[in-house]
């Protein structure tokens, strides 16, 4: 069995609304050493396949299919086996 962490974030050259919003929350708390804040998603997986190679397939498949809008985010992952 394994354990996924995927991480979703948009891409650098996606606006982040989330993230300005926050960033601004940050600095009206007197949190001056704020920059920038990008907001992102992740996922927890537990996968039952027994097979390294097939788990990381079907996760990226995952990934690509539906956990990530390819086209405005990026995603990587992390597979630990438990």
């Amino acid at each position: 069995m394994y354990y996924a962490r995927v991480y979703v974030s948009l891409k650098k050259s996606i606006a982040d609304p989330q993230g300005n919003a926050i960033r601004d929350a940050l600095l009206s708390m007197q949190y001056r050493d704020v920059e920038d804040v990008r907001m992102g998603k992740l996922i927890e997986i537990r996968l039952k396949d027994t097979d390294r190679e097939e788990a990381e397939r079907n996760l990226k498949e995952m990934c690509e299919k539906l956990l990530a809008n390819t086209v405005i985010e990026d995603y990587s992952y992390d597979i630990l086996e438990v």
